[in-house]
């Protein structure tokens, strides 16, 4: 990025970041920007994206993950103190419910009560201990495979 972050034609993130689109920005720095989410969940919700065109969490360089997500502990430190929040909910998509490609945080305000439940989807429990364990043992197998590769 040394000539200025690598963005992309028609991403909505991109513009914001070349200054084409407004928003109502909250934090800025060298590789990362965060602004108010146009659609807020409750007053606060903040969006924070990397300036660069990465599209998902998976695509971010590791270069990048220990300075990105200090910014976004410290976002979410603010929004918990701006906001006089109990709590925030981070979140981010990757692919699936990611309105728009380009890799972002969700830091939401939480209060107890305030309606937000089960996050958006119905909650299960696991059908029995072989179930429990299957699922154990793919995601145990998963993590051995990526850390050799």
């Amino acid at each position: 990025m040394k000539n200025g972050p690598a963005l992309k034609e028609n991403c909505t993130f991109c513009n914001i970041v070349r200054g084409s689109v407004a928003c109502h920005k909250v934090f800025e720095d060298d590789i990362s920007l965060a602004f108010l989410d146009h659609r807020p969940l409750f007053p606060g919700h903040c969006l924070f994206i990397v300036k660069e065109h990465i599209e998902t969490l998976f695509d971010l360089p590791d270069s990048l993950v220990g300075a990105i997500f200090t910014n976004v502990r410290l976002l979410s430190r603010a929004v918990l103190q701006g906001m006089k929040a109990e709590g925030v909910f981070v979140a981010i998509n990757n692919v699936v419910s990611q309105s728009v490609p380009h890799f972002h945080v969700h830091i939401v305000p939480r209060r107890k009560g305030d309606g937000l439940k089960g996050f958006f989807w119905p909650r299960r429990a696991y059908k029995d201990a072989q179930e429990i364990e299957a699922t154990l043992q793919a995601l145990r197998s998963a993590i051995a495979s990526l850390e050799n590769s």
